[in-house]
């Protein structure tokens, strides 16, 4: 998503989903090496791995509890563009797209 127009804390916000914890994880960790093969550094992490099983949907009508937080979304402030990395569920929920949705997207292609 193209925010340079909208605002000023980045210029993009790219949105992943992935199907569990451990593709969340090795999103993350290939996203880190990507990025430093190219010479950049992911700024902050927010979001690891626990070790307390698998993620649980979020409760009907909320966000999860704390207890209920395993890896559902991480975020990766990379500087100009900040990495959304999230199970569907989590987002289904906050449904990130809606709440930018002024801002245009730019299509990138699919993972093989």
């Amino acid at each position: 998503m193209d925010l340079r127009t909208l605002s000023t804390l980045t210029d993009f916000f790219i949105l992943c989903t992935a199907g569990s914890e451990r593709q969340l994880d090795a999103l993350k960790d290939h996203i880190e090496g990507e990025l430093a093969r190219e010479g950049c550094a992911v700024r902050h992490v927010e979001g690891a791995a626990s070790p307390g099983g698998p993620a649980r949907a979020p409760r009907a009508g909320g966000p999860p509890r704390a207890s209920e937080r395993d890896l559902r979304w991480v975020l990766m402030d990379c500087g100009d563009i900040v990495v959304h990395l999230l199970d569907q569920p989590t987002r289904d929920f906050y449904r990130l797209e809606d709440l930018w949705a002024d801002a245009p997207r730019l299509p990138l292609p699919q993972a093989r």
